[in-house]
């Protein structure tokens, strides 16, 4: 469950204020709007990356308005993905796991978990550097869902592939997130990505969250 209440913040020459919105556990919720709304600075915000002047942000029942990134328990895939480039796939799944000091052997069963769910496992041990987009919005994706996280955030992250590869992906995210319970906002301009993902739709139309209507039947606020 994501809960934004009364949040203001600002970046650049813009700024956003009493912004509320609410996504319930387990449900895939999108976000649409102009281009330099603030959309990207909402997920900044949520998983610790831009701090907020004033408001709220609860994570499951938690107020992790003031918590460093690391411990919002929060997966996020930035829209350039920020993948590294002298890690190779299973460098890039082990990642997040390595850091919270997992076990190695918990380590290897998570990452060969995730490379059959995603359908890369036979890229386990390439460098990043020669994969096609598909296959790199596959690893970040995994990177972001190793450690179990109870939220994810996603920031355009279709915008940049053809139409097949589109289709492959919005199939794969229904089923990866469905499969690791994860409540998710995921950023996009494209009304079909929305309309095909989606358990509710809101939109950042001047300077304001807003629920679309219409476009499903979920349970956002």
């Amino acid at each position: 469950m994501i809960e934004i209440k009364d949040l203001s913040l600002s970046a650049g020459d813009f700024s956003l204020s009493h912004l509320n919105f609410r996504i319930e556990s387990g449900q895939y919720a999108v976000l649409m709007g102009k281009t330099g709304r603030g959309k990207t600075t909402i997920l900044e915000s949520i998983c610790g990356l831009r701090r907020v002047e004033s408001g709220t942000i609860t994570i499951y029942g938690k107020n992790v308005t003031n918590w460093l990134p690391a411990d919002r328990d929060v997966g996020y895939v930035p829209q350039d993905l920020a993948l590294f480039p002298t890690f190779t796939v299973r460098g890039h799944l082990e990642f997040a796991l390595r850091l919270r000091n997992w076990s190695k052997p918990s380590i290897a069963d998570r990452s060969q978990q995730l490379a059959e769910q995603l359908g890369i496992r036979h890229l386990l041990d390439r460098k990043i550097t020669g994969l096609s987009g598909g296959e790199s919005q596959r690893v970040a994706l995994g990177r972001a869902l190793s450690f179990y996280p109870t939220v994810l955030l996603l920031d355009e992250p279709l915008s940049a592939l053809d139409s097949d590869t589109r289709s492959e992906m919005q199939d794969l995210l229904k089923s990866i997130t469905k499969l690791n319970e994860v409540t998710t906002l995921h950023i996009t301009h494209n009304q079909e990505e929305a309309a095909a993902l989606a358990d509710c739709s809101f939109e950042l139309r001047d300077g304001k969250v807003e629920r679309l209507t219409g476009m499903s039947a979920g349970k956002c606020q």
